[in-house]
């Protein structure tokens, strides 16, 4: 019986974006399964291709005389991964990509990458036997054979480096005693680890949770939906991260796996020695600073049945485990779940989706839920928990709220205010820790007005202005622009302006306010190396340093409980980025750092600098307050239409051509309000994206707004057809993402 396979070729272009069949050969006919990626002969000159296996049947599509043959299987990438290419399937036509970028995504270790080997010799005779053929050796002066005979009598395993190295046996000498069937040289696989383990092995710790954790265990686990969805809420320091652990453990005991994400590299090392004291070596870590061998290695070990727990960022998410149990989604508000390159998927929605195949729960956790969660939450797509305790007892911290703008009517324009710099002598003469928070996510140089904090926005959008080269303010959604003031329209002060300060020049300061100190930096910079972040935070954490300053990779999960004043820097920095998004932003990174002190003994107090102190976002964060928040906010977005009250698809286009970009979306936007007039859909832009150059690649972006996801995905699909019949976009690269 014949049988045809339909391939994807791994090329990324839309004339491409097909099955194509190929005659399977009888060598591989009963191995042969969907998922498989094989190589292939392809085009005029039989050039070989590397392409997905999607499917194989008994009905050739073609005349068998044209039919060309698969050359052989790459990568046995069956059984567990058909699931997985069911989930690209959705991903391309979801997201919109070709379906070689999709299973590019899902599949990611495309080229094997040769693996360690360790072997041993094994003596295969009685020790009797074992005597009696030592003593022919020294009577023969076969010296060689005699020293290795001789280890073996002893120790019948014997390392083959200890045989070549120690005992300088040549390899012929082995192969000729394996020949004689006196020995045999046993190989097995050795994984590379991608951490090392703690000093003195696992260190398992039994639990004590409190009533509102079990309440939270026992409604999940106990859950009879196989595939259901989750939200836990839980305060900063409710013990989220015990809860996760207990209900891995009942995945575990179940035969089943589970895959933890979370959003940073940073946060890997914490999490990975919690999780290593519970579950020893059956649990692993992905992420983008491992090496291709690392990586292969550790979705071997997934595959083969060799681990029971995968954490990570985004791309863990598709570890190939053979019965995946439940997948956890930790400070799922994070903007790093959201992918940048085609197809632009986000890890929550992608992660339901895979649970829904897999019959896998999948659970969201946050502090600071994301908008789309909890507004999900509230439909009755998530079933959701609260915990409102810190375990212990243990109380959230003091905060208190400094309105810069006073600051400096006082003449005090230093980056450090006057409370702020008295509660940072207070602590450090007491012996504890600090952490000081420079909030710069989203930076774009918006311009706003130091004496009465009026910040310029778009007249057509609701969002703010953003500083361009040259001096003229854009809007990154429909392109509006004017040129930047040079006092406030409001109050006519010239301290107008935007934020300059960097983490270097804050750390400068810094130590010159306090000399004595002992200072650690964190940022893009001083974290570069493979181990950057993991070094810093042990140092912290061991107490090498008083004092961390750093970005937001500082205030997302980690535990310091020496740690009792977190110092907010700049809290309008997000607070005014050209963003719908930029209140639930800010309300999210104040309440994080928020979070990262008192986690000890001792209380915790938290000194928020901004020019905007009666903002929603800076008054809920301090308090903590996110239902005060989530009401505020989702009026916002109801009136403006903004997601999750209304669905915004963007459409992200990049070239080195600048001429040839901005004609393509040109006509890209004619048509986009051709096809979206009558379906009652807004298009905004096309406009500069926020960072409208990198390395070299112009970048264009267009918004289209409407209630109905479903509408904004046949407009995407009309679009995807109108690029493809145009040779205009040759040469542009153009990305689709729900937002």
């Amino acid at each position: 019986m014949e049988l045809y396979a339909d391939i994807i070729l791994d090329i990324s272009h839309s004339s491409l974006d097909k099955t194509f069949q190929y005659r399977v050969p009888e060598s591989l006919a009963k191995i042969l399964e969907p998922g498989n990626v094989v190589e292939i002969p392809f085009g005029a000159g039989n050039r070989t291709r590397t392409g997905y296996v999607m499917g194989i049947s008994e009905h050739p599509k073609i005349p068998l005389e044209k039919m060309k043959e698969i050359q052989r299987i790459v990568m046995d990438f069956a059984g567990t991964d058909s699931k997985l290419t069911a989930l690209a399937l959705w991903m391309r036509d979801y997201y919109g990509s070709t379906m070689a970028q999709a299973l590019r995504t899902v599949l990611p270790i495309r080229k094997k990458t040769a693996s360690r080997q360790k072997r041993t010799l094994v003596r295969l005779v009685s020790e009797k036997e074992a005597g009696e053929i030592l003593e022919v050796f020294r009577r023969k002066n076969q010296k060689a054979r005699a020293r290795l005979w001789e280890a073996l009598l002893v120790q019948p395993r014997l390392p083959y480096e200890a045989a070549t190295g120690g005992l300088g046996v040549a390899p012929s000498v082995i192969r000729a005693l394996e020949e004689r069937k006196l020995l045999a040289c046993e190989t097995d696989t050795v994984y590379r680890r991608t951490f090392q383990a703690p000093e003195g092995g696992e260190t398992e710790k039994k639990l004590c949770l409190t009533e509102e954790q079990e309440a939270v265990i026992r409604g999940i686990a106990e859950d009879a939906d196989p595939s259901g969805k989750y939200l836990i809420h839980g305060v900063t320091g409710s013990g989220k991260t015990e809860v996760y652990m207990e209900l891995i453990a009942r995945t575990v005991s179940e035969g089943k796996q589970a895959i933890l994400l979370i959003p940073e590299i940073s946060l890997t090392y914490q999490n990975v020695m919690r999780f290593y004291g519970r579950f020893g070596e059956r649990v692993s870590v992905l992420h983008s600073r491992l090496s291709q061998g690392e990586r292969y290695d550790q979705f071997e070990r997934a595959r083969s049945g060799d681990l029971d727990v995968m954490i990570g960022p985004r791309s863990a998410l598709f570890t190939p485990f053979p019965n995946l149990g439940m997948i956890i989604i930790d400070e799922e508000h994070e903007p790093s779940y959201q992918s940048e390159n085609a197809p632009r998927y986000h890890a929550r929605e992608t992660a339901v989706k895979r649970g829904e195949l897999e019959q896998a729960k999948v659970i969201l956790g946050s502090a600071t839920p994301s908008m789309e969660a909890y507004y999900g939450a509230m439909q009755g797509k998530y079933r959701l928990f609260r915990m409102r305790n810190r375990p212990g007892g243990g109380q959230l911290p003091r905060v208190e709220i400094v309105d810069l703008k006073q600051e400096l009517r006082r003449g005090n324009k230093s980056v450090l205010s006057r409370l702020l710099y008295e509660k940072l002598e207070e602590c450090l003469n007491g012996g504890r820790q600090a952490m000081l928070f420079l909030n710069r996510r989203g930076y774009a140089g918006f311009v706003s007005c130091r004496s009465c904090g009026h910040v310029i926005k778009c007249p057509h959008c609701d969002v703010s202005l953003s500083l361009h080269r040259g001096g003229r303010l854009f809007c990154h959604y429909c392109g509006y622009s004017q040129p930047a003031p040079s006092k406030c329209s409001e109050c006519g002060s010239p301290f107008i302006g935007s934020f300059r300060a960097g983490t270097q020049q804050i750390e400068k300061l810094v130590s010159e306010a306090f000399p004595e100190a002992r200072i650690l930096r964190m940022d893009a910079d001083t974290t570069k190396g493979k181990e950057g972040h993991q070094e810093i935070l042990k140092a912290f954490g061991e107490h090498r340093a008083d004092i961390l300053i750093g970005t937001q990779m500082i205030v997302k999960g980690h535990d310091f409980p020496r740690v009792t004043l977190m110092g907010v820097l700049a809290a309008d920095l997000s607070l005014h980025i050209s963003d719908y998004r930029a209140a639930e932003r800010t309300f999210q990174l104040l309440t994080q750092a928020a979070g990262r002190a008192g986690r000890g003994r001792d209380p915790g107090e938290v000194v928020i600098q901004t020019y905007d102190p009666e903002h929603y976002a800076v008054v809920c964060g301090a308090k903590q307050d996110y239902e005060a928040f989530y009401r505020q906010e989702i009026a916002y977005r109801q009136l403006s239409g903004y997601p999750p009250a209304g669905g915004l698809l963007a459409i992200h286009c990049m070239s080195q051509d600048q001429e040839k970009l901005e004609l393509a979306v040109s006509y890209l936007g004619r048509f986009a309000r051709q096809a979206a007039a009558p379906r009652n859909a807004a298009v905004m832009g096309p406009a500069d994206e926020v960072l409208s150059k990198i390395n070299d690649i112009y970048r264009k972006v267009l918004y289209i707004k409407h209630e109905d996801p479903g509408i904004l995905i046949r407009i995407k699909n009309l679009m995807e057809q109108y690029i493809s019949m145009n040779e205009g976009f040759q040469g542009i690269q153009i990305h689709f993402e729900h937002r």
